[in-house]
Parts: C-alpha cells; sequence; structure tokens
C-alpha cells in the first residue's frame, strides 16, 4: 500500500466529493466574519457517515488558509463525545484562546471564575470566534443545555470580539431537550446532509483507493462492493472506507497480493462482530444477566422463548451472582432496550385468549456470547451449579 492512513475516517481529504452544496451553504453563512461580522449560528444535521465533521474540518482548514494567522477569525473544534460537560467545554475554548499568553484553564475552579476567564480571553483577541461542537446531542443529553445558553448570548457581553456557534448531530430529535431560549438562539441556520448513494461512495472510495494503493491491488469489484455494503445500510461513507481498509489488512495478513470480495465479507462480519462486542461490553450488569438468561434459554435449545421462561432463569442467576432481583416488568423492559440494539430479536405475539408475551430469539454470534460469558461479573456462574448450561457459550 501507497498511502493507508488515506482509508481512515479521520483523514481530511484535498477534495469532498459530492458535499459541494453544504459546503458552500455553511461557507456561505461563515464567511461574513472575514469581514469582522458574527456569522449566523448553524445546526448541521445528518445520519452517520454522511459527511458532516469532514465538511467542517475542511472549512476549517479553508479558513486558516485564507487567514493564516488567525487576525480576523478563530476556527475551534470540539467533540462532545470526548468533552461531554459544561466545564470541559467552557475550559477547551478558554485553553484555545490563550495559546499566545502561556496561560490555561485549570479544573477546581468555579463555574463562574471559568466562564469569566473565557469571555475575557475572548474579547481581548478582538476576532471572530467558530466554534463547532461536534456531537452537540452527546453534550446535551448528558449535561444540558447550559453551556450553550452562556455561549449562545456571550456576544451580550462582548465588546470586541464576536463568537458564533455550529452545532454537528445526527439526532434530529436533540432540540426538544433544549430550553426555548436557547433554541431560539442557537438555529439561526440549519444544514441537512442527507445519506450518500451507491455511486457517490464509490466515487468517494476511488479518489481514496488511487491515493492509497498501488495499481492492480484491488480486484475490479471490490469497490463497487464496498460501496454497495455501505448504501443498504443508510448511506455509510465511513463503514465503506473501514470495509476496504480492513479487507486490505485481511489481505495483508494472509500474503494476498490482490484484494477480492471475500477479503471484504471477512470484514464486514468482523465490523460487525466489533459492533456487537463493544455494544455488549456497555451494558449494565442486569442486561448482562437477562442476556446470559436468554442464552441459556437457546443453549437448551428454548431458542423462541417467553419473558417468562427468561425471568425464571434471571432470578436464578441474581441469586449465584448475589445481585438484586428486578421485578419482571422491569426485566421486559430490559429486553425490549436489547431488542433496540440489535442483541434479541423480541416481538410481541398473541396468544388469543392467553394473553400477550414477547417470542424471544437471540440474534448475537456465538463468538459473542463466549465474550460475555469471560466478563468479569459474570464469573461467578463457572463455579455455580448452572456451570454447565452457562460455560457452553
Amino acid at each position: 500500500m501507497k498511502n493507508k492512513d488515506v482509508l481512515q475516517t479521520s483523514y481530511l481529504p484535498e477534495e469532498m466529493p459530492h458535499r459541494s452544496t453544504e459546503i458552500d451553504s455553511i461557507a456561505s453563512v461563515i464567511a461574513t466574519a472575514f469581514q469582522r461580522d458574527r456569522p449566523s449560528n448553524i445546526l448541521i444535521f445528518g445520519k452517520t457517515g454522511t459527511g458532516k465533521t469532514a465538511v467542517m474540518n475542511f472549512i476549517g482548514n479553508e479558513l486558516k488558509k485564507e487567514d493564516p494567522y488567525e487576525n480576523k477569525c478563530v476556527y475551534i473544534y470540539i467533540n462532545c463525545k470526548i468533552v461531554d460537560t459544561q466545564y470541559g467545554i467552557l475550559q477547551n475554548i478558554g485553553n484555545q484562546t490563550m495559546t499566545d499568553s502561556g496561560k490555561s484553564i485549570t479544573t477546581g475552579l468555579s463555574i463562574e471564575k471559568v466562564s469569566s476567564d473565557v469571555r475575557t480571553s475572548i474579547d481581548k483577541h478582538k476576532k471572530v470566534f467558530i466554534v463547532v461542537l461536534d456531537e452537540i446531542d452527546h453534550l446535551v443529553i448528558k449535561s444540558g443545555d447550559d453551556v450553550l445558553y452562556y455561549l449562545s448570548k456571550i456576544n451580550e457581553d462582548l465588546k470586541n470580539s464576536k463568537l458564533s456557534l455550529v452545532g454537528i448531530s445526527n439526532n434530529l430529535k436533540f432540540k426538544e431537550y433544549l430550553d426555548p431560549r436557547v433554541k431560539s438562539r442557537l438555529g439561526e441556520e440549519h444544514v441537512i446532509f442527507s445519506p450518500y448513494n451507491a455511486k457517490q461512495i464509490e466515487d468517494i472510495l476511488r479518489s481514496r483507493a488511487i491515493l492509497a494503493f498501488e495499481d492492480g491491488i484491488l480486484d475490479n469489484d471490490v469497490i463497487p462492493y464496498c460501496a454497495a455494503l455501505s448504501a443498504q445500510e443508510m448511506g455509510d461513507a465511513r463503514r465503506a472506507l473501514d470495509l476496504l481498509r480492513i479487507a486490505a489488512d485481511v489481505a495483508e495478513r494472509t500474503g494476498e497480493s490482490v484484494v477480492t470480495e471475500a477479503h471484504v465479507r471477512f470484514a464486514k462480519n468482523k465490523i460487525e462482530m466489533d459492533i456487537v462486542s463493544e455494544t455488549v461490553k456497555t451494558l449494565t450488569q442486569q442486561s448482562k444477566t437477562v442476556l446470559m438468561s436468554i442464552i441459556h434459554n437457546t443453549n437448551e435449545d428454548n431458542r423462541t422463548m417467553t419473558t417468562g421462561d427468561v425471568y425464571s432463569v434471571y432470578k436464578k442467576l441474581c441469586d449465584i451472582l448475589q445481585i438484586s432481583v428486578l421485578t419482571q416488568r422491569r426485566v421486559t423492559d430490559l429486553i425490549s432496550e436489547l431488542d433496540m440494539l440489535g442483541i434479541v430479536h423480541a416481538p410481541v405475539k398473541s396468544f388469543g385468549r392467553a394473553g400477550r408475551t414477547k417470542v424471544i430469539e437471540l440474534s448475537i454470534p456465538t463468538e459473542v456470547c463466549n465474550m460475555l460469558a469471560d466478563d468479569d461479573c459474570m464469573k461467578p456462574l463457572k463455579t455455580s451449579k448452572l456451570r454447565k448450561q452457562t460455560t457452553l457459550l
């Protein structure tokens, strides 16, 4: 391979195929910063892998090219999946605006002190600040909208500088969590990113493949296949890049000189396995116990069990694990959550006069079941009387 890094989703290309309309819409708003006017706040929506973050960072790079010494405009990017508290957001902004003074905002200060330091630091620069909050919905859901309220009204207290917010989210409903005052201030402009289609994803992959691979490395069907798979799953270009990169890694590890469809299929299975594994790891102990109950029933050839079947085993596992037993209604809720995550399939079935209940089937591979059996919180099961059932995973 010439340059594997270009297949990483963090790589920022020099051109953004099929996103010129969105770039023009956002750039036309932000361009007013070069006249030292405050751009409108912008909310950017779109599904995962539609290029939202890449487009904003592309625009950020273009801003720096037009104003290399940041005499007029300063671009600040914050990922709210990483920095997800009011204090953390203000500290991050403050530290990025204090670089020339050698000072920084430390932990342990009051919110009022941090807010004052941020406002003072911003105002002394006499510039327009573009603050991008990626995954803004995660911030709001976890920590509330206090920091958004502060930042959306900070211009009222600034005399020399101006600040504009750009929020990026894949959750169209996150605005429901906002205070009406924040909602009216924040959503001045909206830009919607539509999913890529198969042809567009293919163009993106080909532009990256030219930089990543030597001629003849990719079989002719590999890029169209990756594009088709990703287009079927919500037009996610990020997933297509992951498929191509992992397929190339698999071919390299096995000593094969050409990447084929077979490598892509292997990569697809590996990605799906990784996603499911990470999802299972993040479950609470109660959810893991419910899932272990479903796995136990499955291993006992009860592959289409009812909520009662699961609850019966669940109570025994709770006794072994020495954790509190939830009500059957709460366990039913946890089964519904597992269903939403795609870990189980649990449609409600009517039995006529006998009533309605969930009919539950396991939807995860055996390898993930084995991983759950080895989880630290499940280890007491290995020495229990249910050892036979819970270790045949």
